[in-house]
């Protein structure tokens, strides 16, 4: 996979491919190339036979700090007085089809998660199939806070991994989960030291691979 990215970078050894979310100045927050960009990615995973596992991460302090509100920002500035913006449209558009690549890929996906994990940042880890994070983690349901019901797949897929009980009360209230409560909570694998979390994760992925 030789294909050179704006907002991911891409590189396979040994049978595993790692995607990396690649906006560190952004917290590597989601904007319309990074959706075009991780769904070739992934479309690229799916059909290349020396691909058998992948590993999502992101560059700097963050894995995913969600939906970038700079990229809409003109799309709000378009929207009539007392009109509504169609956000139907937009996740159908830019997230549903990604994490429908991540939960369909024939290939097991892991996520490492190395900092922040928030809105649909938390929603891309749920999706992958493992969940391996550094102690300096953490998981946030942020889409009450913008007036959002969770969205890509999050009711499901968190749902699935802590329970309802659980997964309402994060969903309502927007709760910070440190790397520890979220273990606790069933929402993840495994938790190891910052400088750990590469080993580890590439130790689980070899073996799948």
């Amino acid at each position: 996979m030789a294909t050179t990215f704006e907002t991911i970078s891409v590189g396979v050894e040994d049978g595993v491919l790692t995607i990396t979310l690649n906006r560190p100045d952004k917290y590597n927050a989601f904007n319309n190339q990074m959706s075009i960009e991780l769904g070739s990615a992934l479309r690229s995973a799916a059909r290349e036979d020396d691909v058998r596992c992948v590993v999502l991460t992101g560059a700097g302090k963050a894995f995913c700090s969600g939906q970038d509100l700079a990229d809409i920002a003109d799309k709000y500035a378009e929207i009539p007085p007392g009109g509504d913006l169609d956000f139907g449209t937009h996740l159908r558009k830019r997230y549903n089809p990604i994490i429908s690549r991540l939960r369909g890929l024939a290939k097991p996906v892991i996520a490492a998660v190395n900092g922040v994990a928030a809105g649909a940042g938390a929603s891309f880890a749920f999706a992958c199939d493992l969940i391996v994070c550094s102690e300096a983690a953490s998981f946030m349901m942020a889409f009450v806070n913008v007036g959002l019901v969770p969205d890509s797949g999050a009711t499901l897929t968190l749902l699935q991994r802590v329970g309802y009980a659980r997964a309402a009360e994060l969903c309502f209230f927007g709760e910070k989960l440190s790397a520890d409560e979220a273990l606790a909570a069933g929402m993840v694998n495994r938790v190891v030291p910052a400088d750990e979390l590469t080993p580890t994760t590439y130790a689980l992925a070899s073996k799948l691979a």
